[in-house]
């Protein structure tokens, strides 16, 4: 029976009510009034059985009463034709469960005095009679007390960490912040099945398609639960050119640290995102977070240069005693690190992480901007904490992260994003948004590929730069490091030489350089893009007296134009389309697309990630409405990471 657990609604009553009716005799029977007031009663617990089909049905119920240390087990109805099938066991167990996970000591009830088939299945669950109340229900309608001792059943601890093995004695480390469970424990237990907050880390002994492993990994994602590894990463695994595409990004890492070997393979274990050799910890950490597993074996291997061979998921049986250790230590300083999260006076719904850099001269947002954000998720239920980087091993206590520092792939901006990303939490920036933005080179190709306008550019290549290349060229020109940012890495050149000289200075700082026409415009659009849908629209405006909308080298202390902020609807239609088509092409997270009207044209500048969003400049038309635009995509993007929402693909609306 496929059964799920639920708290009783008010559309619930008249089923409870004909319920009781049905199942006890009259002195046993709550009223409906009664009833109405315990689903709305904090005091206690309704809880419904439902059968899910393609007509959720209704077929059983449980009353709770909650006192400081005792959970009173007030009833356990089911209707006839579901009885004597195993539903009361399984209700039973629930409610163990409940009052295991919410600490209390006991469980007590009462059973009818001449209910001895309900005395003894009581008593078989391990509950002991510990009275008799005479006249209990009515006169001579006598009742038997029982109770259940929640420490009977070891305690579980107070954590949304679960290990799931195959057979759980076999994990020899009881010190640690995380419950050890069995396959058959997460599988059918309802504590499991009915909440989204837990982090699963599979530990099972196969991961083959149709495996325990394979359905454990399966079930956690679709009951929206973090799951390490997740079923993309079971079959990632097996596709080397997937393990090649992802490892890219190491790739030098790899070859620095594997030059001195003297044989053409090597190999690395790697537990928890830790390795027992320091010298590769920062290997192994970077690895864990491309390949999100808890336990993998990594083998190299050399040709002109060491590549990935293959990659292969680790189970408790495949570690040596002498690594066994090691594993144990690494898993207990992976679970017990310490957090830093301060109590919540309010009960928010989700936690959401703010990355930012006090110590930043010109950053994302401003100081009024962030509470403004904080102020419009504390409204809409989410819990904000602004943290550093000094706060990733606190990351996966949050649902969300938002990067509110400048961005860039070569910067813990890129190693925070990608970190919360493997611990499953909704990030904007997104680690491969943050990737492509960063790159005007991997733009250019973009926009050129979907036929998008830019402005004429040419890429010129250190080792294959001649300077006859430039005798056809129409000048000025600007030339740009490929991960410029706020005007800085991009040079105006007025001539041949001029080029020739820039160029030596930054072909050392990378092999390749954009050489692009020099378009002026007495400002900049910018269009914010959200969800894929036009989010603001500003005009940057020239820093005074300069070509570019930042001037560093102002002697005047005036280094940024002026702005405008406008309406949407005021924009030139063409901007707006433009822009939405440029950064789909990225992703559907936030950016800000700069663009330039010239001649009647429209031009791509460059789609930016990380997008300004400051009190009185982007804010001045929409107000407090652009906050929370910002924190209802958060929240939509987190309860569809959960399953809370999905999303309608054919009208790409939330459901």
């Amino acid at each position: 029976m496929n059964i799920c657990i639920r708290k009783a609604e008010p559309e619930d009553l008249s089923f409870l009510f004909e319920l009781e009716k049905k199942a006890f005799p009259l002195f046993q029977q709550n009223s409906k009034e009664s009833l109405r007031k315990g689903i709305k009663s904090s005091f206690q617990e309704i809880l419904i059985a439902e059968l899910k089909n393609k007509i959720k049905t209704s077929i059983g119920s449980v009353v709770l009463f909650k006192y400081k240390n005792t959970l009173r087990l007030y009833s356990i109805a089911i209707i006839k034709e579901f009885q004597n099938k195993g539903l009361g066991d399984y209700l039973l167990k629930h409610v163990i469960e409940y009052a295991n996970q919410n600490n209390f000591e006991r469980i007590v009830l009462e059973a009818s005095a001449n209910n001895n088939k309900l005395i003894e299945w009581y008593k078989n669950k391990g509950f002991n009679q510990i009275n008799n109340i005479k006249d209990y229900y009515c006169t001579n309608e006598d009742a038997i007390k029982m109770e259940y001792k929640t420490n009977i059943i070891p305690k579980l601890k107070k954590t949304n960490n679960l290990i799931v093995i195959n057979q759980p004695f076999k994990w020899d480390n009881a010190d640690i912040n995380a419950n050890i469970i069995s396959v058959k424990e997460y599988i059918n237990n309802p504590i499991y099945q009915n909440s989204s907050d837990y982090r699963v880390f599979n530990l099972c002994s196969s991961y083959k398609y149709q495996s325990y492993g394979y359905y454990i990994s399966l079930l956690a994602s679709a009951r929206g639960q973090r799951v390490i590894p997740s079923i993309a990463t079971i079959r990632d695994f097996r596709i080397i050119n997937v393990i090649h595409s992802a490892a890219y990004e190491v790739d030098e890492l790899i070859n620095q640290l594997l030059k001195k070997h003297d044989t053409n393979s090597f190999s690395l274990n790697i537990y928890f995102g830790q390795t027992t050799n320091k010298a590769y910890n920062n290997l192994a950490n970077k690895l864990y977070l491309l390949f999100e597993a808890p336990l993998f074996k990594v083998n190299f291997i050399k040709h002109d240069k060491w590549l990935i061979k293959d990659i292969k998921i680790l189970t408790l049986k495949n570690i040596s005693a002498e690594e066994s250790e090691s594993l144990y230590t690494y898993a207990s300083n992976y679970f017990n690190k310490k957090r830093y999260n301060l109590p919540k006076l309010t009960n928010y719904k989700y936690d959401l992480a703010i990355l930012v850099n006090p110590n930043e001269v010109n950053p994302p947002s401003n100081q009024e901007a962030l509470q403004r954000i904080k102020k419009a998720a504390n409204k809409k239920g989410l819990y904000v904490e602004f943290i550093t980087k000094n706060d990733a091993d606190k990351i996966n206590e949050f649902d969300a992260l938002f990067i509110r520092e400048t961005t860039n792939v070569n910067h813990h901006t890129y190693e925070m994003s990608r970190l919360a990303f493997a611990e499953g939490l909704v990030v904007i920036d997104d680690p491969w948004s943050i990737m492509r933005c960063s790159n005007k080179i991997y733009q250019n190709e973009l926009f050129k590929k979907h036929k998008i306008r830019t402005p004429k550019t040419t890429v010129l290549t250190k080792n294959l730069f001649e300077a006859s290349q430039l005798n056809d060229f129409k000048y000025p020109l600007v030339l740009k490091q490929p991960d410029s940012a706020f005007s800085l890495g991009v040079i105006k050149v007025n001539s041949k030489e001029e080029v020739v000289n820039e160029l030596h200075k930054l072909f050392k700082i990378s092999d390749m350089v954009i050489c692009q026409e020099f378009l002026y415009s007495e400002f900049d659009w910018r269009i914010g893009i959200l969800d894929n849908k036009p989010y603001f629209a500003c005009k940057y405006y020239m820093s005074k007296d300069h070509w570019q909308i930042y001037n560093w080298n102002s002697n005047s202390g005036e280094q940024e134009g002026d702005s405008e902020t406008l309406n949407i609807e005021d924009v030139p239609t063409d901007i707006v389309k433009t822009a939405l088509k440029a950064a789909s092409l990225i992703g559907d997270g936030l950016y800000g697309v700069d663009l330039k009207l010239v001649n009647g044209k429209v031009y791509v500048v460059e789609v930016n990630d990380n997008p300004n969003l400051d009190y009185g400049i982007e804010d001045i038309v929409l107000k407090d409405q652009l906050y929370d635009t910002l924190i209802d995509s958060i929240i939509n993007r987190i309860e569809i990471a959960k399953n809370i929402r999905k999303i309608n693909f054919t009208t790409n609306k939330l459901s």
